[in-house]
């Protein structure tokens, strides 16, 4: 996905940077996690922002326009399947964080992180936790946003390489219709190896 993000030239000391960070794919069984960070324009509000688990694909995807139209800066990291069984999942959350950050075309001092744990993003940025922080700020809710749509899309991608599984359906969720294509068809290339759903069934797989 190509999108076009501003830059910021100068920001002053007392328009100080924050930002959200969020991650999509914690819970499925294949395909990555995916983090987003957001530096919204405290001067073009986004009307209708939210948790992006209360908004529909509709929705989502029209905000998405808004962001990345509006932000200042929008960065989105990406760690594989492979990276997630190597080092497991709360890991790779917290470094497909740390590359969203990094991937951030503005210079920011200060990161709110949903969930409770901090992101590796070294000792010079200031960071503030929030377990639910997707309902509570916006620049949170703009990165859960950002991040579910950009894993989303994978997904849809990956359907169509695996067709079997119906991945452009539950997005690689452990739904019934996912653990019943697991046991007639066994795990696929990007299946989640670690996760216990999936190990049960290597042996009966193709992986």
């Amino acid at each position: 996905m190509a999108y076009v993000v501003r830059k910021l030239v100068f920001v002053s000391e007392t328009n100080r940077l924050i930002a959200g960070l969020d991650e999509a794919g914690r819970g499925p069984l294949a395909g990555p996690v995916v983090a987003a960070s957001v530096v919204l324009d405290p001067k073009q509000p986004i009307l209708g922002i939210s948790d992006s688990k209360k908004l529909s694909a509709k929705k989502r995807n029209t905000l998405l326009g808004a962001i990345f139209e509006q932000a200042l800066s929008v960065g989105v990291g990406v760690v594989s399947h492979e990276q997630i069984d190597k080092i497991n999942i709360l890991q790779a959350s917290l470094l497909a964080m740390k590359l969203a950050f990094e991937d951030l075309k503005v210079l920011v001092q200060e990161a709110w992180v949903d969930g409770n744990q901090k992101a590796p993003l070294g000792p010079l940025v200031q960071q503030k936790i929030f377990v639910g922080g997707d309902g509570l700020h916006e620049c949170i809710m703009a990165a859960s946003i950002v991040a579910k749509v950009h894993r989303d899309r994978m997904m849809v991608d990956y359907a169509v390489k695996y067709p079997e599984y119906g991945f452009d359906k539950h997005k690689g969720y452990g739904t019934k219709v996912h653990l019943e294509a697991l046991n007639q068809w066994g795990p696929c290339a990007i299946h989640r190896k670690s996760f216990a759903p999936v190990a049960a069934r290597i042996t009966h797989g193709n992986c």
